[in-house]
């Protein structure tokens, strides 16, 4: 019955142009969250670029060949400073012509990074194989995408994420894939499949949005993510202290918040 009515207020809502979807159980959640857990390992975490532009990474930069780095728009602040270390960085942004800023170590593609290759995408894999062919040294991806980030992680193979030692993704619209069970199948799989050779060692919350309170969890809307390749780590243990002292706001027109403590610890 309850579904029979479910049914007929989703087609009421579909003639409206909307669509309504059930919520995530707790269980669900709870079981994401449980997988989740950061770790400090023993590699320091250090800083590359500021504010907005930056991020937290381990200080584990020997013989990185390259940084990928799709979503450029107008902000390269990472990409500058990493190339000051002399790693050379692959840019990639269809929404811009050109890169933010001149580089002579910056290589600039007008493609969006995607789950096909044509006149606007270009997959992961494709863009590696065009720029370092044959090249498997260790490598970088820092990747702000705009919610494209999980067909992107969904699409490439488990070799080519493990050409990367270390990979930040700026997360979006998480209160919508997790709270959505049609969609909490994405996010799942997305962070399973990054789990299976990584470890998180750093999460930042973006302070344009505030959290969404579902359940006892909070989402944040967006959220900053670094993993380090699992050969990379020598020990490890939870991490627990948010935020970290080298972490920054986002943006000086909101209030920052600290980390929702379910996304590292289920006590």
């Amino acid at each position: 019955m309850k579904k029979k009515l479910f049914n007929t207020i989703n087609l009421l809502f579909r003639h409206l142009g909307f669509q309504i979807s059930p919520l995530t159980s707790r269980q669900d959640l709870k079981s994401f969250f449980k997988n989740l857990m950061p770790v400090t390992t023993n590699h320091k975490l250090i800083r590359i670029g500021e504010d907005d532009g930056g991020y937290l990474i381990p200080d584990d930069l020997t013989e990185i060949s390259a940084c990928f780095s799709p979503g450029v728009s107008s902000v390269a602040d990472f990409e500058n400073e990493l190339s000051k270390t002399g790693i050379k960085c692959f840019l990639a942004d269809y929404s811009v012509e050109q890169a933010p800023i001149n580089n002579d170590l910056f290589s600039f593609s007008k493609k969006f990074i995607g789950n096909r290759n044509d006149e606007v995408f270009i997959t992961l894999k494709k863009w590696i194989e065009n720029n370092i062919p044959g090249n498997r040294s260790d490598l970088i991806l820092q990747m702000d995408i705009e919610s494209a980030e999980y067909d992107v992680i969904l699409e490439t193979s488990e070799d080519t994420l493990n050409q990367f030692r270390i990979i930040v993704i700026e997360f979006h619209n998480l209160h919508n894939f997790l709270l959505d069970r049609f969609a909490f199948k994405t996010i799942d799989n997305t962070f399973k499949k990054l789990l299976q050779n990584f470890s998180i060692v750093h999460l930042h919350p973006n302070n344009y949005f505030l959290p969404v309170k579902y359940l006892g969890f909070e989402i944040p809307p967006i959220l900053e993510i670094t993993f380090l390749r699992k050969d990379r780590i020598k020990y490890s243990f939870p991490a627990i202290e948010f935020p970290h002292r080298l972490d920054r706001k986002n943006t000086n027109r909101n209030k920052d918040f600290v980390l929702p403590k379910c996304w590292f610890s289920m006590d």
